[in-house]
């Protein structure tokens, strides 16, 4: 019978798994989960647990595949991943022996799609104006003397990327009549045309859109591809809507251009992770924040277990894998 770890906190296991797909997982393997207190984020306690393992199904937190856990799970075939990236498990040595990959990103993709839609219909709509304006004890007509605010029908909305997420927020944004513009340099003529979108360089997007919602991946290429520079081509009211990665802009040109209140951005990522209590983004009228919980539905996690456990099942039955990823393909995600 097939051995298959599941190197995940107990938080995890618990968000993540629900009776049905532990069923379904067990149905496929036998079952091991870290002892009480064990920290699968250490290489020792990790390589413990894979000792006798064909498949290790990985959360957040854990420890990488370096030779030395590799060295301790000769079985090992197979690498599961609940989440998206697969960066901070995977090394040049699993590759190397063999070890294949999978990840659940596909699950997450709408809804961080839809919260995006939701931060960017708030964002148009003056919510968090009205919200900061009200709970700050301001009177009834200067929390009114808000911004124009303007409809998402008719505008044109730039969307950086045409990852998973990107195209299920720009399916999502173009469903309730936006124009929609995207930049990426991997996006063909014709995809764009199959998905009704117009492709666009960074900086004309920029100039161009009222709404801008970021969904690439970090890159050596687009690490700080958002800075003051691109921040000054958005037009007067523009709005930036995050729910990618906080490196992909420059924060300190990201809160020097809203202080200045001319434009407005909704944030779900930041550079420092939780976000500090006296952090100058939480102060400012003009920021809608939540704390990187964009994917956090329980629908998304749900179907990232359904996935693992599909992924596994074609592994050990000898199919091919849905969503399987090559060194080669490290390049171009996250």
């Amino acid at each position: 019978m097939s051995v298959i770890a599941v190197a995940a906190s107990p938080e995890v296991r618990e968000l993540f798994f629900d009776a049905d797909a532990w069923a379904a997982l067990r149905r496929l393997g036998e079952v091991r989960l870290p002892d009480a207190g064990d920290d699968v984020g250490d290489e020792t306690v990790l390589a413990g647990l894979l000792a006798d393992a064909d498949v290790v199904v990985t959360g957040w937190g854990c420890a990488p595949l370096t030779s030395a856990v590799l060295a301790a799970a000769p079985r090992l075939r197979l690498l599961a991943h609940t989440g998206a990236s697969v960066k901070p498990f995977v090394t040049a040595d699993s590759f190397a022996r063999g070890v294949r990959v999978t990840q659940a990103g596909e699950a997450m993709a709408y809804a961080v799609g839809e919260q995006a839609l939701a931060l960017t219909l708030a964002l148009l709509h003056g919510l968090h104006r009205f919200d900061h304006a009200l709970r700050t004890g301001v009177d009834w007509a200067t929390a009114k003397a808000a911004p124009p605010r303007r409809e998402l029908r008719g505008a044109t909305v730039g969307v950086v990327g045409a990852s998973r997420t990107g195209r299920c927020y720009l399916g999502l944004v173009r469903a309730l009549g936006a124009r929609v513009l995207v930049a990426d340099p991997y996006l063909s003529d014709a995809e764009a045309a199959t998905l009704g979108v117009e492709r666009a360089d960074l900086a004309d997007l920029l100039g161009r859109s009222l709404v801008v919602s970021l969904h690439a991946p970090v890159l050596p290429e687009t690490v700080g591809m958002i800075g003051a520079r691109e921040l000054a081509l958005l037009p007067d009211g523009a709005l930036l809507v995050n729910t990618a990665r906080s490196a992909l802009v420059d924060e300190a040109a990201l809160l020097a251009a809203l202080r200045t209140g001319r434009i407005d951005a909704a944030l779900d990522v930041f550079d420092a992770e939780p976000l500090p209590v006296d952090h100058p983004l939480r102060r400012l009228p003009n920021v809608l924040l939540t704390p990187h919980e964009a994917a956090g539905t329980v629908g998304s996690r749900r179907r990232a277990a359904d996935i693992v456990v599909a992924e596994v099942d074609r592994f050990l039955r000898g199919l091919p894998l849905r969503h399987e990823v090559r060194p080669a393909d490290l390049d171009r995600t996250g």
